[in-house]
């Protein structure tokens, strides 16, 4: 019995000393803790790493949490400009109207780095637009003050002009309204802006001021128009919004404005043109540029069953074509008629240098060649059939 435990005892100690002889497994390494999870998030943050952040949100992380120097992911999305990283954060429950060490909003934060997006994104959440910070200045004086006379910040101040923050305080220190913070500075635009805010002409009818001025590409009474409280989803006799005016003229700076404030890309007018599929034909990649962040539907099809890409590829876009192509857009989408954007680029262009680009570029973004109408004709038939030469070694290559 002595030496049956004793083997047993040696078996044992055997185990211990060998691991791979054991069948146990060390122990799980301790789960990191609430403080490692919030400065995980953080510099998830500050690398504008959403995936990362997503995932360590759902893991507990706090998106409020902040540092010593009163950083939290929330508020540096706000200084930053980290569009969808606000969103997860204010999806995530964010506290809007946190503080960080100057006692300011991140509404302050995003206006004095000209971050128009941000600011639009926090006054339509309800941020506190008024708040003012330690040294006395509201997001208006820091954008103007502290800001340049440059796109960014006058998107920046048309943003705050549209969502009805106070014009007239003055600043802690200098005692100055915003815009004679604009005179002082020499920000002509921005004091433009200011003045064009500060006119006390009543808006008789805010939803007609905006189309007009949309029309017209007046993005200053663009502002004004949104601040006299139109609906910025207002509609003219054939149904068309302030956004899809804006687009159809290629207006760039009413865009960025309306996209700011919230205006949809997808809207539908008489016609079954949006905003978005506008693009297709203007073949603008700067109004692109200007409605992607507002997330564009890129499904949605015009009255001839297509996607923005294919009138671009049947005008001759290239420009928008390669661009668009980055999007994630289906550049092997069947129109009504039949015909993919590169059916199209052969079967209504001209065969001409400019429609073998747009070959080209749809070719290297993955275009299926072998796509046939619906008569079966292929791509490189139709070319051949046109005596396109040239295209057609495109095609066949």
């Amino acid at each position: 019995m002595v030496r049956r435990l004793g083997s047993v005892l040696a078996a044992a100690a055997l185990c211990l000393a060998a691991a791979t002889a054991c069948t146990s497994t060390d122990p799980p390494p301790p789960r990191p803790g609430q403080a490692e999870l919030d400065e995980a998030l953080r510099r998830a943050a500050w690398d504008d790493d959403v995936p990362a952040a997503r995932a360590l949100i759902d893991r507990g992380a706090d998106v409020d949490a902040q540092d010593s120097s009163r950083q939290s992911a929330y508020l540096i999305a706000t200084s930053e400009g980290r569009l969808e990283l606000l969103r997860l954060a204010l999806e995530r429950g964010a506290e809007i109207d946190a503080k960080d060490g100057w006692n300011g909003t991140g509404l302050i934060r995003a206006a004095e780095r000209g971050h128009a997006l941000v600011v639009g994104e926090l006054l339509r959440a309800g941020i506190d637009r008024d708040h003012v910070n330690r040294i006395g200045y509201q997001a208006l004086h820091e954008a103007v003050w502290l800001g340049k006379d440059t796109p960014a910040y006058v998107d920046t101040v048309r943003a705050l002009v549209a969502g009805g923050v106070e014009l007239d305080r003055r600043s802690g220190s200098e005692r100055l309204t915003p815009l004679e913070m604009a005179r002082e500075r020499g920000h002509d635009t921005l004091e433009r802006v200011l003045m064009t805010a500060g006119n006390d002409r009543e808006v008789a009818d805010p939803d007609a001021e905006l189309l007009a001025a949309a029309g017209v590409g007046d993005a200053d009474r663009v502002a004004v128009a949104l601040r006299a409280g139109a609906d910025i989803e207002a509609r003219d006799e054939g149904r068309r919004t302030a956004l899809l005016l804006a687009a159809a003229s290629d207006r760039i700076e009413v865009a960025r404005l309306l996209v700011a404030m919230g205006a949809s890309p997808d809207a539908l007018d008489d016609r079954h043109d949006t905003p978005w599929l506008v693009t297709g034909v203007t073949g603008s990649v700067p109004m692109l540029e200007a409605l992607l962040p507002a997330g564009p539907d890129l499904t949605i099809r015009n009255r001839y069953g297509g996607v923005s890409i294919i009138p671009a590829s049947e005008r001759g876009h290239v420009d928008y074509v390669r661009r668009v192509a980055q999007t994630g857009i289906d550049i092997d989408h069947v129109n009504d008629l039949g015909w993919t954007a590169l059916l199209e680029a052969v079967v209504l262009g001209d065969g001409g240098a400019t429609h073998q680009e747009v070959v080209r570029v749809l070719l290297a973004a993955g275009a299926d060649r072998s796509i046939a109408d619906k008569d079966g004709v292929t791509a490189l038939e139709h070319a051949r059939t046109r005596g396109y030469t040239a295209m057609a070694a495109i095609l066949e290559g």
